[in-house]
């Protein structure tokens, strides 16, 4: 067998061409971090600093003063979950959700017998982050937020 290629040596690949130019050399960054040169503190941009806007408390604060009674979308939403986790564990008839705060800002809590706890939690987390995900999704669609607990 006989090499057509004399750049080429025998088991390694020829060197491709470059096609295109290598991107020139561009002007050097300025510098970050405390600059004590003069000259370049002359030329420094000045720092405008926005007036702060007026604190408007969080709508956690707030919920957490007011108490709501449960309504057809918690119980909807405690459903879900009750639903789901039957699904997943050995002892359906051990699955418990409880509303523990109702409302926009809603909490569940769900309990489980203590040998289906690694079947709702999953490895690494992955079921529960699931179980999460799909009742913040159900929770948006009636414009609420809701956190799921799950109880050891």
């Amino acid at each position: 067998m006989s090499e057509t290629n004399n750049d080429a040596q025998w088991g390694r690949p020829t060197k491709r061409k470059i096609k295109y130019a290598a991107p020139k050399a561009q002007a050097a960054a300025p510098p970050v971090g405390p600059v004590d040169d003069p000259a370049l503190l002359a030329n420094a941009a000045v720092i405008v600093h926005a007036e702060r806007p007026i604190h408007v408390p969080s709508l956690a604060r707030t919920n957490a003063n007011t108490h709501h009674e449960p309504d057809d979308g918690d119980f909807k939403l405690r459903d879900l979950v009750t639903e789901m986790a039957k699904g997943l564990v050995d002892h359906p008839d051990r699955v418990a959700v409880e509303i523990v705060t109702a409302g926009p800002e809603g909490v569940l809590e769900l309990q489980v017998h203590p040998d289906d706890l690694g079947h709702v939690i999953g490895k690494q987390g992955r079921t529960a982050r699931s179980l999460r995900l799909t009742l913040g999704a159900a929770a948006a669609r009636i414009d609420r937020r809701v956190d799921l607990e799950i109880a050891d």
